[in-house]
């Protein structure tokens, strides 16, 4: 049977509060873990984010004490559940091997939305995002290697390709190119306005990541790649923000933060391989469903409209991280020479386009000299092709550097 969040009353707020003891969680061991536990800890970790963020947003605007207070509450055990989440990841584990764990959460959960998205237009969202992100996996792999002497299959482990997708260098795009038509909240699909939350907040987390840690290294290349595809981030959070709907009222925004915690957090429960963090997406879900009953009853009383009205009757299939490499290899063969114009793609490159090339790759960007160093340290590029040469010809490793 379905599961339906606003059915559960979960824990009750009052006896959420945690002790240091139970916030001390046990890391996962970077060198024995599941790949797709990490990414599913990466992943929640943005959800969680996101929510404090929005809830800090709509504290700055709300001018009722009472609500301010609620929303302090809830706000105060999301922050627990973040300590909680993003600490088990490994101290043991580098920035890079993070980083391109991070990657992984973008390439396979953009690509598994991508599949599950019913718009059309928002699925063409996901899938130009998808072949970026996927690009720039690439471009840490070869700069772990370089830096750390390591490979990148030991984070990947396979699951997921490593190959030139999209070339970094043509993500530059002029910044209103990177707007998006929103959905319309009247009309859009349920599962639509979780997608884009979703993948919206997985990727300020990514921004975020990379604004603070990029300056950490010393290594001249490793700072300035993590620079410039920080400045992608930027552009990939503004497409996906902006295909959520500016109507939305607070209080609907708020139900949805809530209903997409519970979503995220059953689904991770349902596919989680490790016993010991399963209990610990349980746990989360049930103080997630008393959020969200709260959230539901500040709509109900302020915005004048059942929640039921803008939410699906139950919880879609769950969030599954899974391999997308036959995905991925077709976007790369069909859609490789995308760019944007206004809100839509194209695939010939615009004077728009061309202006901000040339501006901002004035000088041979990080992301290129990164393989360029690559091959004159190990006489070719780092890749992890296990299903075959890249599907396009000219993305394939030049003759002669094997």
């Amino acid at each position: 049977m379905a599961f339906n969040p606003l059915e559960h009353r979960g824990i009750p707020l009052d006896d959420q509060l945690r002790n240091w003891s139970e916030l001390n969680v046990e890391p996962i061991d970077p060198d024995n873990a599941d790949p797709y536990t990490r990414c599913r800890i990466i992943a929640m970790n943005g959800i969680e984010v996101e929510a404090i963020m929005f809830s800090h947003n709509f504290n700055r605007v709300c001018p009722d004490p009472a609500v301010k207070q609620r929303l302090a509450r809830v706000r105060y055990i999301e922050q627990q559940q973040q300590k909680v989440v993003n600490w088990l990841l490994p101290g043991q584990s580098s920035v890079l091997e993070t980083t391109i764990a991070y990657e992984q959460v973008a390439v396979d959960l953009t690509g598994w939305v991508a599949r599950m998205e019913p718009d059309p237009y928002l699925k063409q969202a996901y899938q130009f995002g998808l072949l970026e992100d996927f690009d720039h996996l690439y471009r840490y792999a070869n700069l772990y290697e370089m830096i750390e002497h390591r490979k990148a299959e030991k984070i990947v482990q396979e699951l997921t390709e490593v190959t030139p997708g999209r070339p970094t260098y043509l993500h530059h795009r002029d910044p209103m190119d990177n707007v998006r038509e929103p959905y319309d909240r009247a009309t859009a699909a349920p599962i639509s306005k979780l997608h884009a939350l979703t993948i919206m907040s997985a990727e300020q987390q990514t921004m975020n990541f990379y604004m603070n840690v990029g300056p950490m290294y010393m290594e001249p290349i490793a700072r300035q790649l993590y620079q410039e595809i920080g400045l992608i981030e930027e552009e990939h959070v503004t497409h996906y923000e902006s295909l959520v709907d500016p109507g939305e009222t607070w209080w609907e925004r708020l139900v949805n933060h809530e209903y997409n915690e519970c979503y995220l957090y059953y689904s991770f429960m349902q596919t989680e391989t490790d016993p010991r963090i399963k209990a610990i997406w349980e746990l989360h879900l049930n103080m997630e469903l008393e959020h969200l009953q709260i959230a539901c009853d500040l709509m109900r009383s302020h915005d004048g409209r059942d929640p039921e009205s803008i939410l699906a009757p139950a919880l879609p299939e769950p969030v599954t991280f899974e391999p997308n490499k036959r995905l991925v290899r077709e976007l790369l063969a069909t859609q490789i020479d995308y760019t944007t114009l206004g809100t839509g793609y194209v695939q010939d490159m615009h004077e728009r386009f061309e202006e901000m090339q040339a501006e901002i790759n004035a000088q041979r960007p990080a992301s290129e000299r990164v393989i360029d160093e690559h091959r004159d340290k190990y006489g070719q590029e780092y890749r992890l092709e296990t299903e075959g040469p890249n599907p396009v010809p000219r993305l394939r490793e030049k003759a002669g550097t094997r």
